[in-house]
């Protein structure tokens, strides 16, 4: 169910469990599955898409890009901005990554990894806004159409750059399901998507103003634009209170 990756090397991601969740089945009036990503070696998705795109060019991006790069046996170097907890640059550099603070958002320290990669002469894998992580994204869905019996009614993704809902989008039309409904959700202040459906266009967000500053993007990527064009989006944007609140209950229930 894996996708192959590069040069015929086995995928860093594992195939995740797909579960009911009984309290949302119950809040929903309807089965509710999870696709546990947090399962995977380094704590979420993003291992599938920066993983391929690491095998397939030798790259460098997070803690996705961290681990694969230490199973490439490959230097690496990871710009983050100052909003990064203490626990994630501690985990970046358990992995063997260089890790270096630059501005206050993500936009601030990807500048700052496009200007090192121009000045260095190194390769530079950008987190989501690229088409083989897109790729490595949509085993995701591959893995959902093996698990299930027919397709959802609905997807629920959350949008930071876009990243994951293109890859969402990809592996919808390769396994036939582009009816699928996918609700992007962001919250305000970290509402580049919702502002770009609205404007017909991109735009950039003053600031990251949400609580959630390392997970937001000024500007989403094109692709998660066009996505929208594809298929039917669905954008829900929530209070930081709300997000919180949803998550600590989430917790207790599960």
């Amino acid at each position: 169910m894996a996708p192959q990756a590069g040069k015929g090397e086995k995928p860093f991601h594992i195939v995740s469990p797909l579960l009911e969740s009984l309290p949302l089945s119950k809040a929903a009036g309807t089965k509710v599955y999870m696709k546990l990503e947090n399962v995977q070696p380094t704590g979420s998705f993003k291992i599938r898409g920066i993983g391929h795109l690491c095998q397939e060019v030798r790259g460098n991006a997070g803690l996705a890009a961290s681990y694969s790069a230490k199973k490439l046996g490959l230097p690496i170097t990871v710009v983050v901005p100052s909003t990064t907890g203490s626990t994630t640059v501690r985990r970046l550099q358990e992995l063997g990554a260089e890790v270096e603070v630059s501005g206050k958002v993500w936009d601030d320290a990807n500048k700052r990894a496009l200007e090192l990669a121009q000045t260095e002469g190194w390769v530079i894998i950008p987190p989501f806004d690229h088409p083989l992580v897109w790729q490595g994204h949509a085993s995701l869905v591959r893995e959902l159409k093996e698990s299930l019996d027919t397709s959802p009614a609905a997807m629920v993704v959350a949008v930071g750059g876009g990243g994951l809902l293109a890859g969402v989008v990809a592996g919808l039309q390769q396994v036939g399901w582009q009816d699928v409904p996918i609700i992007c959700a962001e919250t305000w202040g970290a509402h580049s998507f919702h502002a770009a459906l609205e404007a017909g266009r991109l735009v950039s967000l003053p600031d990251i103003t949400s609580v959630a500053k390392c997970l937001g993007a000024k500007t989403v990527a094109a692709r998660a634009l066009e996505c929208a064009q594809e298929c039917q989006v669905i954008s829900q944007v929530v209070e930081d209170t709300e997000a919180v609140r949803a998550v600590e209950q989430f917790l207790g229930e599960q």
